[in-house]
């Protein structure tokens, strides 16, 4: 008998690339979308579109008990991975109610309904390096206290201690993969990643003519997503429940991703990067960098990915968009 998962957030960057593991692994995997997406499904459900054929979705949202409630006793499977969230950190400034809304309750909602129904499914929630916020030391491991600096990072926060909590006083394998940033040809265009890549793309293609930026001297801890869903899978095929950094442990500045990207195609960024203060966060992470010892050891886990790789491989997806390549 194959093993059964269900992802939340099976549409985004992480639960495509995590979908694609799992049935080569041969899993039988089940994806938790929003009915909407099954009605316009040529623009929702694009990152999938060529597993389409493998997967079973359910609609439902993480907005209600209830739904989530109805798909947990009607489905069996054996691991949950908690992938689905308002992710984009600049929202959540603007419209932090229902950041946290989905965020808390939503998690909340998965915890209680496997409580309920299926206590020994083990369960995967994404925590975030945005958690630690105004980092206490540096790099950031597993016991570095937490110190969020925005209601994204409050929200994750919150889902990791929720997740721990079900752990501790239930005994369900649950764990957290705290994640530090993750990016690919996948990652969503509000992303700041995916902005500089595709605008690098319309720049060379004379679409565009300038990329709008803010803060480029933050630094990240910069890996690809193909890379870090294996660690999610690794997480749950543990003796025990526990929670991991995933992270390269190397920083590069917003600058340096402006600089490889515009280079990839000729170019030097200083032509066309502009400083807009619009883009300045209200509270700013200045420097994230993590120490994944834990997961390189225990889970065996290894990069396949260097940081130079994916910026290549992301400004050379985005020009192949553009001329209709894929």
């Amino acid at each position: 008998m194959s093993k059964k998962a269900l992802i939340t957030g099976i549409t985004g960057q992480d639960g495509s690339y995590l979908a694609e593991h799992l049935l080569n692994l041969g899993y039988e995997v089940h994806g938790l979308v929003r009915r909407v997406a099954l009605e316009d499904p040529q623009r929702r459900l694009h990152r999938i579109a060529h597993l389409l054929d493998r997967l079973s979705l359910h609609p439902a949202t993480l907005e209600t008990y209830p739904s989530i409630f109805n798909v947990v006793s009607r489905v069996p499977f054996d691991e949950c991975y908690h992938l689905a969230a308002q992710s984009f950190v600049a929202e959540s400034f603007n419209d932090g109610f229902s950041t946290m809304n989905t965020n808390i309750n939503g998690t909340h909602y998965m915890l209680a309904a496997l409580y309920e129904q299926r206590r020994e499914c083990k369960f995967y929630f994404a925590g975030s390096s945005e958690m630690f916020g105004q980092v206490r030391e540096t790099p950031q491991k597993e016991t570095t206290p937490f110190h969020p600096r925005s209601p994204y990072g409050i929200s994750k926060v919150a889902g990791f201690e929720l997740t721990r909590n079900y752990r501790e006083a239930y005994n369900m394998f649950c764990c957290n993969g705290i994640l530090f940033n993750h990016e690919s040809p996948r990652r969503g265009y509000e992303f700041v990643s995916r902005k500089i890549t595709s605008t690098v793309a319309r720049i060379k293609r004379g679409m565009a003519d300038e990329l709008p930026m803010g803060n480029l001297d933050a630094q990240r801890d910069w890996g690809h997503a193909e890379d870090y869903v294996k660690a999610m899978h690794l997480m749950l095929q543990q003796p025990e429940p526990d929670d991991y950094v995933v992270s390269m442990g190397e920083t590069h500045t917003v600058r340096e991703f402006c600089e490889l990207a515009f280079a990839e195609v000729g170019l030097d960024y200083n032509d066309y990067v502009k400083i807009d203060a619009r883009f300045y966060r209200p509270a700013e992470v200045q420097v994230l960098l993590g120490d994944s010892t834990k997961a390189r050891r225990r889970l065996n886990w290894q990069p396949a990915h260097s940081f130079r790789d994916m910026v290549r491989e992301m400004v050379r997806a985005d020009m192949a968009e553009l001329r209709g390549g894929r």
